[in-house]
């Protein structure tokens, strides 16, 4: 399904569990956060230096790591992925891993929701591993400025390195043409989903 996103969630506070995974306290700190910002992007960093190494043990790659919420209405997003894509299983298996881990390290300075997750198929690529991994396969590319016109090119992806992504544009009354971008004058990309 397209869009479609797995996820675990726990939710790490007095109140209740999301799902059915156990109810973690945990004791706030009395350091806050300066500005909501930089405080995200510290736990954000915080985050992923506990995670990596257990994901990686997994054979999961992370994606991203997400902090959105104040206090302990706080949501820490993982998205994980793999060659051939995650499962629910993997997910779970994620969640239970990490959820004791964050419990030991603490990075986040209060309550909060973890939750687990793929990032789906039609999310926008932020890695180069995600370009490298759609080579052969049908993408959009939202650009930062028009070409011929056009702010979106559609094509095969061929080739992707750190600078540059070459795509294959087939149009009906045309040959098939070869278009080199730069990376950086790329908004956006993504793997086109049929359904």
């Amino acid at each position: 399904m397209p869009g479609s996103a797995w996820y675990c969630a726990r939710t790490v506070s007095g109140l209740r569990p999301t799902f059915l995974f156990e109810l973690v306290l945990v004791e706030p700190r009395e350091e806050g956060l300066n500005t909501q910002e930089r405080g995200a992007q510290s736990v954000v960093h915080r985050v992923q230096e506990v995670i990596s190494p257990i994901l990686w043990a997994l054979g999961l790659e992370l994606v991203e790591v997400v902090c959105v919420g104040r206090g302990p209405r706080s949501v820490v997003r993982v998205l994980i992925d793999k060659p051939g894509g995650v499962s629910v299983t993997d997910c779970e298996r994620a969640h239970k891993a990490l959820g004791p881990a964050l419990d030991v390290a603490d990075p986040v300075p209060h309550a909060y929701t973890l939750e687990v997750s793929s990032p789906g198929l039609d999310r926008p690529f932020k890695r180069l591993q995600d370009y490298q991994r759609a080579i052969g396969k049908e993408v959009t590319l939202k650009l930062r400025q028009p070409l011929n016109g056009q702010w979106r090119v559609t094509g095969r992806l061929e080739e992707a390195d750190e600078h540059l992504v070459s795509v294959v544009i087939s149009a009906q009354a045309r040959e098939p043409q070869t278009l080199k971008l730069e990376r950086e004058h790329i908004a956006e990309a993504r793997l086109v989903v049929k359904i």
